[in-house]
């Protein structure tokens, strides 16, 4: 892994990972956060995924009603079934949340601010709810999340839904919810560009954790690999 100087601890790393499979991604960030040590730098993956509906540890089979052709995966973040695909902004954060001083709530609470600060800038007014975790506008969900913190370090993260096919989250209980409305920022007036608003997100989520800056990493894409500097 890499090892930086102490001063660069508090500088988020970016890798913008492209249109990725869900499986890959979910191994390789699990690779990640057993690798990293003290002073592996805190990373943010940006990714969209191919159609993909993931159960959380809480996951009911009776909350995926007609997945169809998209596969069902089952995974070791918190929460029940929700639906990835294209022209949806996934971010992964992978921080040391020890480090960060932050606990559970404190990185729940500044995901969802940073989604509704994102969504804000673009003139969409948005809210959490304590009672079921994510991002609503005006009753219909917009953004996702579901964590895993595995010795003080995090994994997973959230989803935005931007310009996407929303059909199939017509096929489950979204987030374990039984007749919870889906949106997203295009049908609220808000731009259909998804880089636009991957940009503004990545501040966000810098701003509301205190990064000091951001650097982005390249990806070697003919490889596979997630990791090169």
């Amino acid at each position: 892994m890499t090892r930086p100087a102490a001063g660069r601890l508090r500088e988020l790393v970016l890798r913008d990972l492209g249109r990725t499979d869900y499986a890959t991604t979910y191994a390789a960030m699990s690779s990640f956060t057993d690798a990293r040590d003290a002073r592996t730098r805190d990373e943010l993956w940006l990714t969209e995924h191919e159609p993909v509906f993931t159960q959380g540890q809480a996951g009911r089979d009776e909350h995926v009603l007609a997945p169809g052709a998209i596969p069902v995966i089952r995974t070791d973040r918190g929460g029940q079934v929700t639906y990835h695909g294209p022209g949806q902004v996934v971010a992964y954060v992978l921080f040391d949340v020890r480090r960060l001083e932050l606990g559970v709530r404190d990185l729940v609470t500044g995901i969802e601010a940073a989604m509704i600060a994102t969504l804000a800038a673009f003139g969409i007014e948005a809210e959490a709810r304590p009672d079921a975790r994510g991002v609503y506008v005006g009753g219909a969900k917009i953004g996702a999340l579901g964590l895993r913190i595995r010795r003080g370090r995090s994994y997973h993260g959230l989803a935005l839904n931007v310009a996407m096919d929303l059909e199939p989250f017509g096929r489950i209980d979204p987030c374990g919810l039984r007749g919870i409305t889906v949106t997203q920022v295009t049908d609220r007036g808000g731009p259909a560009d998804i880089d636009l608003v991957r940009e503004r997100l990545v501040g966000d989520l810098a701003r509301a954790f205190g990064f000091d800056g951001v650097s982005r990493a390249c990806r070697t894409s003919d490889s596979g690999g997630f990791w090169a500097a």
